[in-house]
């Protein structure tokens, strides 16, 4: 696996290099769908419901899943087994649950994405509980669950501050640097001192993108991205847009989901389109920026880049799902890319939800 990740960056930055000598309006990149993998409702390991699954990442041949389950915080390991551009097989071979820590019973852990780390470690996030005044959280754990540190977080994103975030709508999202030096987190949801959340048509949402080192576990910098509006008329008492996860794939290039969610249009309530988002030399750097909503600043580039409603006609019951979680597969049979996508099912309370699992294609 190790050589399949050095030649996966050496061809993806071959990729770049490549395309840097192109006009700009020449440098493309796309993503296909291949195959659609939809893991059973109420299955369980060791007593744990297999569910809620809203963060994914891949080391050494195994998939680390967050479980979005505050009551009952832990982590899957499954094996993904790809063969002629299908999933054939998916099987959960073990869970760790998050206990006894005085760190865990002193916060909400409702756990959004994890990534595996050297040394045996996984970093995670944490929307924590804004309205019960409990902060979100970036923290890092052995793999066996014991914790190791958390991350310092900006003030203004902490439940004690006056410009608290909105409850349930704090760090989601989160990948590894590509620098490997650091991680980058993404807010689902603007700060109130920042913007609005996404409405019918019309969107002022800048969301936060903020770098943490590996070694201060500081941030040290951060970018804006302006979320979209909602596209289709509200319907029922909740229709939110908000980031559900990114992955760097190039020093501050990102596929970033986002995700829409209405709920009277019942299992077919979602929205969820993958952008292409990008800084240039203009893009600021928004860490020292208090508010968004008082400052001048350049936002991150964007571009739709995968809409999930263009083959709706190609999943089971033409059901778009509750996507949070993105990774990188392996590398296919024709040289090109993967990417594999989770959903969670927020373990059926809301009505017939799918454990889906999407394979997607680089090109």
């Amino acid at each position: 696996m190790l050589l399949m990740n050095y030649l996966f960056f050496l061809s993806l930055s071959f990729l770049f290099i490549s395309c840097s000598s192109l006009p700009k309006e020449q440098q493309k990149i796309s993503l296909h769908f291949l195959d659609e993998y939809v893991y059973p409702i109420n299955q369980t390991i060791k007593k744990t419901k297999i569910g809620g699954l809203s963060g994914i990442d891949y080391k050494n041949g195994i998939y680390y899943l967050a479980v979005d389950d505050s009551k009952t915080p832990r982590y899957c390991k499954a094996k993904i087994n790809i063969q002629n551009d299908t999933i054939s097989e998916i099987n959960f071979i073990d869970v760790v649950i998050f206990k006894d820590d005085p760190y865990y019973q002193d916060h909400v852990l409702d756990i959004e994405s994890i990534l595996a780390a050297p040394n045996n470690k996984i970093i995670m996030v944490s929307e924590g509980a804004i309205n019960n005044g409990k902060d979100p959280l970036l923290f890092s754990a052995k793999e066996n669950g014991e914790f190791i540190k958390d991350f310092q977080l900006p003030t203004k994103f902490l439940a004690s501050t006056n410009s608290k975030p909105f409850h349930n709508g704090t760090l989601e999202g989160l990948s590894h640097g590509i620098d490997d030096k650091g991680y980058w987190t993404a807010f689902e949801l603007p700060l109130p001192i920042d913007g609005e959340e996404p409405k019918y048509q019309k969107a002022n949402s800048p969301v936060r993108f903020t770098y943490f080192d590996k070694e201060t576990g500081k941030p040290s910098k951060e970018f804006v991205y302006q979320l979209s509006a909602i596209t289709k008329p509200n319907k029922g008492g909740f229709n939110i847009n908000g980031v559900t996860d990114i992955l760097e794939f190039k020093a501050n290039h990102f596929f970033v989901i986002e995700r829409t969610y209405q709920s009277d249009y019942f299992g077919y309530g979602n929205t969820v389109n993958i952008y292409y988002a990008y800084a240039d030399s203009s893009t600021t750097n928004s860490l020292v920026i208090d508010s968004l909503k008082s400052t001048a600043y350049i936002p991150l580039n964007k571009k739709l880049l995968f809409e999930f409603d263009a083959i709706k006609s190609e999943l089971t019951d033409g059901i778009i799902d509750n996507i949070e979680g993105i990774t990188f597969g392996p590398i296919l049979k024709n040289g090109n890319q993967s990417l594999i996508l989770v959903t969670d099912d927020n373990f059926q309370v809301f009505g017939k939800q799918l454990n889906q699992f999407i394979l997607l294609e680089i090109k």
